[in-house]
Order: structure tokens, then sequence, then C-alpha cells
């Protein structure tokens, strides 16, 4: 196998192990829970829910913050 067959497979597991472990507790923690943050409070729904759309949220977060990432300028090398 060659280093870039390696890493993707590596890339391609470590999304389905995630996807795989929030199914498993989504399933087993089925019972309604809510958020509160100060005064604030969620109305109830089931812990795979929530973990769903936590796990989504910090996609998109990530994926919006890449991409407003400015490129960085080459430096020209001077011998």
């Amino acid at each position: 196998m060659t280093i870039t067959a390696i890493m993707k497979l590596v890339l391609s597991l470590v999304p389905a192990i995630w996807v795989a472990a929030v199914a498993i507790l989504s399933v087993q923690n089925a019972t309604p829970v809510s958020l509160q943050f100060l005064t604030f409070r969620s109305i109830e729904m089931p812990m795979g829910v929530l973990l769903g759309i936590c796990a989504a949220g910090g996609m998109v977060g990530t994926a919006l913050l890449i991409s407003l990432e400015r490129p960085r300028q080459q430096r020209s090398r001077r011998w």
C-alpha cells in the first residue's frame, strides 16, 4: 500500500467511527434532555437528535472557518 492509499483509508475511517459512536450513543440514550445556558432553556429532545445537531453545527462552523481563511502569500526565497 502506498502512503496516499493509507491516508485515504484513515480519512474515511475517522468519520465512520464518529458516525458509529454517535449512533450507538443515541440508541443507548433515548431519554429526552434539554440544554440550559444561563437563563435560557431549550425544548426537550432525544440525546441522539441533540448530538446530531451539535455534530452538524460543528461541521458547518469548521467549514466556514476554513473557507474564510485568507490564502497565504508565498515568500520568494532569496539566496
